[in-house]
């Protein structure tokens, strides 16, 4: 069994009835997209992150990790183990091992083996020498183990472990009461699958690979921006936030309007949640119409308003000498935005931002989106009822979810191209839904995204630098798995991502094989990318929780 083959058969069970929405004509091409094209559609890299944050750097151009450069072929770099062991990677160590287990496949019956545990995965090798069946695991995907059964249990395969994974499998494990080994290995499972609740690192901290290329340095923010042609006329680089006092969630390096001041900013934050003030996303090459982020404005229910943000606002439309007119795109539901006001929160008033039209995109929280995500594990594991297919893929509201924000994110791709209009970005907080439209509408507009190296630019631009919530939103090493901050919010957009794959093949460097190991890797903990929260607690707290 593939550890992969489930996330595969989740991504094309999404895609099969889901209705093309993306109108060829507002898909933007230049001739980098051209050579694309011809590249061969099955291309796609291989990850390859430095392991842990020791040696992040304070400044922003060399703070931020990735997992996902190309790295060198590492089969040669495997622990020479015992007979009965499984392969270890650098670090990696066998914790404990059970003989006589039985793995109960729900697709080809039970298989009979022995269940190794380490320090970064589960691996089971049934006793068939030519034909072994084999499950790997990494122990980041596991969100939670119970045992089955107890010392009365009689019935055959009845006394057992089952682990229920992240990526929507599920994996039970029969023993033999009398060999005694559920025990040590329901207790070292509990231990390396959620180190964290015991006090111990993540694997990425022990693991202690080399690799040809360093992954920490695949964004540098600096760069970037220069590339979109910034510092200009209406936009400046700004280290307002390098010790990322003015907003601890953002990045330490940001563009931002160009006559804009410390002191305006300031009050911008203070008027904005989480202090999370609007800076720039992307900028037109050619119409200089932008996309700018960021998160809810504190109106409240008296309906305050803040005059800095206002002309702050302002400068963002001035700054595109081609519109007089900014669109501001609400992810949220309207009721819910309006329900956001009695908590201090709520959206722009277009009486206050003159010439603004604010549109709300009816994006649901992250409370609905887990749950449709349960019920679509419920309806595709472990069997599918054919009959009751079509309604139940429907009552998960999975699809409905993933082309509600396919198409908030083609609306702002419009404005942006054909109307040559600038266009703000939030949602309440501006690390969720927020992330996926703004780099959605930027892997459209910017052929440079679909690129294996541009991807992994977008990825760490928009989601990480940005504080999208890796840690509360993934769980890594951490055993509340009812935790009400869980959420699929990045699967969603890579399932999103895939949708145009396939829609669009030869205008990416990369094919579903990369976005598979890129949701491998947001779970596995074995690279230091998707770990922790946010850019600040990646450079800082890092190195004082762990190393």
């Amino acid at each position: 069994m593939n550890r992969k083959s489930n996330s595969v058969e989740l991504l094309e069970t999404e895609s099969n009835t889901l209705q093309k929405t993306l109108p060829p004509e507002n898909f933007r091409t230049d001739s980098k997209s051209n050579i694309l094209n011809k590249q061969d559609s099955t291309a796609w890299g291989k990850t390859s992150p430095s392991k842990s944050y020791g040696s992040s750097s304070s400044t922003s151009t060399e703070n931020v990790v990735s997992t996902l450069e190309r790295k060198k072929v590492t089969t040669d770099t495997l622990i020479p183990t015992r007979p009965d062991d499984p392969p270890l990677l650098p670090g990696e160590k066998v914790t404990g091992q059970a003989r006589d287990v039985t793995y109960l496949c729900p697709y080809h019956g039970p298989a009979r083996g022995i269940l190794t545990v380490t320090n970064y995965k589960l691996y089971f090798r049934s006793g068939e020498k030519d034909m072994p069946n084999i499950i790997e695991v990494a122990l980041g995907v596991v969100t939670r183990i119970e045992k089955v059964g107890g010392a009365s249990s009689r019935g055959e395969n009845a006394y057992g472990i089952e682990i229920f994974c992240k990526d929507m499998r599920n994996l039970r494990f029969a023993h033999k009461q009398e060999n005694h080994s559920r025990r040590n290995v329901f207790e070292k499972l509990q231990m390396y699958a959620f180190p964290l609740s015991h006090k111990l690192n993540l694997f990425a901290f022990e693991y202690s690979e080399t690799f040809l290329e360093n992954g920490w340095t695949v964004y540098e923010p600096i760069a970037e921006l220069k590339r979109m042609g910034v510092n200009n006329d209406m936009w400046k680089i700004s280290k307002i936030n390098e010790n990322y006092d003015i907003c601890d969630s953002y990045p330490a390096v940001w563009a931002i309007p160009y006559q804009v001041t410390d002191d305006d900013i300031k009050s911008v934050a203070n008027f904005r949640s989480r202090g999370r003030i609007p800076v720039l996303s992307w900028i037109h090459p050619e119409s200089q119409a932008t996309i700018t982020r960021c998160s809810q404005p504190l109106v409240g229910v008296s309906g305050k308003r803040c005059k800095e943000d206002e002309k702050y606002v302002q400068l963002i439309m001035d700054a595109n000498a081609q519109s007089h007119k900014l669109f501001i795109m609400d992810a949220r539901p309207s009721a819910n935005a309006i329900a956001n006001k009695a908590k201090g929160g709520g959206y722009e008033s277009e009486d206050a931002y003159q010439n603004a039209e604010l549109v709300f995109l009816d994006i649901h929280n992250i409370h609905v989106m887990r749950e449709s995500l349960r019920k679509l594990k419920e309806l595709v594991y472990p069997n599918i009822d054919e009959v009751k297919w079509l309604s139940g893929l429907e009552s998960t509201y999975w699809l409905k979810h993933i082309k509600c924000i396919l198409a908030g994110a083609l609306r702002i791709v419009d404005k942006v191209e054909s109307h040559k209009t600038s266009v703000l970005v939030h949602c309440s907080d501006g690390w969720d839904r927020t992330a996926q439209l703004t780099a959605l509408a930027m892997l459209l507009l910017d052929p440079f995204y679909r690129t294996i190296k541009g991807f992994e630019i977008l990825i760490e631009k928009e989601w990480l630098s940005f504080g999208h919530k890796f840690q509360q939103r993934v769980g890594h090493g951490d055993d509340h798995h009812s935790d009400a901050d869980r959420s699929p919010i990045f699967l969603q957009f890579i399932d999103c991502v895939w949708q145009v794959t396939q829609q669009f093949p030869n205008a990416f460097e990369f094919n579903e094989s990369f976005l598979i190991t890129i949701l491998d890797h947001l779970y596995s903990c074995r690279f230091g990318t998707f770990l922790f929260n946010s850019e600040r607690e990646r450079v800082v707290d890092s190195k004082y929780q762990f190393l």
